[in-house]
């Protein structure tokens, strides 16, 4: 038997064939259009969560500044700065030294963003009994609607710790 007789046979069988170009194209742009969309939601966790880290880290300082005013009963001068409360160095001259123990256990002398923490000694918010210490944010520059602070804003109503946006 010839093969040319068989015909029937092969056109009733299924040819196998696999993906066009497009077909190939359109899966890789729907994967490249979640990729994204996941990318971006993720983007947007990331500067939450380093909010939330450098909120927390202002507390911890301010704790440490709480600590440095019960064994002081004042808190350090500008000079001494937030950095006193893990370098004995700083500590004035008249402090008495004998006092002075480690406050913070890990150096913090920056924000998550790279910038020095803002210290004032003598609260410009209202409360006397405490200072003021601030980030200026992601934006790096003070007193703009993203910097976080130890005081009350309005923005916080009757909340804790401050940050001028929320």
């Amino acid at each position: 038997m010839s093969r040319f007789f068989v015909t029937g046979a092969v056109s009733s069988r299924r040819v196998a064939r696999g993906f066009t170009l497009i077909e190939l194209l359109i899966v890789i742009a729907i994967i490249a259009a979640l990729g994204g969309l996941v990318t971006v939601a993720l983007l947007g966790r990331k500067k939450e969560a380093t909010r939330g880290l450098a909120e927390h880290d202002l507390s911890v300082i301010k704790q440490g500044m709480k600590l440095f005013y019960l064994t002081y009963e004042r808190f350090p001068t500008e000079e001494e700065g937030v950095e006193v409360l893990w370098n004995k160095d700083l500590l004035s001259p008249d402090a008495d030294a004998a006092k002075w123990k480690k406050f913070l256990d890990e150096p913090m002398p920056m924000d998550r963003w790279g910038s020095p923490w803002g210290y004032r000694p003598v609260s410009e918010h209202g409360d006397e009994e405490t200072c003021d210490i601030w980030s200026p944010g992601p934006d790096r520059q003070d007193g703009t609607e993203d910097d976080i602070t130890s005081w009350k804003t309005e923005a916080d109503g009757l909340g804790g710790e401050g940050s001028r946006a929320r």
